[in-house]
């Protein structure tokens, strides 16, 4: 019976479809996380989410399956499918949505995590200024401040995994390299992940 519903998900995406077809089979796949409401509204309580800061529920926080050589406590940061694993005992992972680089600033790797930030203070390096020369040269942590609320810094690297204050662009690859969460999600996997935690980027 598996293999007959394996085969009939294929068929699903082989036939053409409107994008609203689409979409709802990917609200089949990928619902929000059990117990979660999603509004349009501003949230009334702490399991609704606003829908205007995720492109699908699929990004949201949440506990799944994923088999892995890595043990427990690694970060598997997916660029492709723009998810951030966090390895748990058992087969399971937290999974976050992300963003990541844009074409052209595309990496990969295995680092270690050397520091933790707390609203990070941001300083353009050379090459972003030569790119957007209207960048201020340093900006102090804060709400405005595109590094977001929290930051682990990727060994002796310029790229970080950090908050943003562009929750919409999850799920997108739109960064200079560096992978950003929701504050939210940073916040919580700050909490979780010491320095030292080994980060495969791939």
């Amino acid at each position: 019976m598996r293999i007959v519903a394996v085969l009939a998900m294929l068929a699903m995406l082989a036939t053409p479809a409107s994008a609203a077809s689409k979409r709802g089979f990917l609200d089949a796949m990928f619902g929000p996380p059990a117990g979660l409401e999603l509004t349009r509204a501003a949230p009334a309580h702490q399991l609704q989410y606003q829908t205007q800061y995720v492109r699908h529920p699929m990004f949201l926080r949440q506990v799944v399956n994923y088999q892995t050589r890595e043990t427990a406590g690694t970060l598997v940061v997916d660029t492709r499918r723009h998810f951030l694993y966090l390895v748990l005992p058992g087969g399971k992972a937290m999974r976050y949505g992300i963003g990541v680089a844009r074409t052209g600033f595309e990496w990969n790797g295995t680092h270690r995590i050397t520091a933790k930030r707390e609203w990070p203070s941001w300083t353009p390096p050379a090459e972003m200024h030569v790119r957007q020369p209207g960048l201020p040269a340093f900006m102090p942590g804060g709400p405005n401040n595109p590094m977001g609320a929290r930051a682990l810094y990727l060994g002796s690297t310029l790229y970080r995994i950090h908050g943003t204050n562009e929750p919409w662009s999850i799920g997108q690859s739109v960064s200079s390299g560096c992978i950003r969460m929701t504050n939210e999600d940073v916040i919580d996997l700050y909490r979780r992940v010491p320095v030292g935690a080994k980060v495969v980027v791939i």
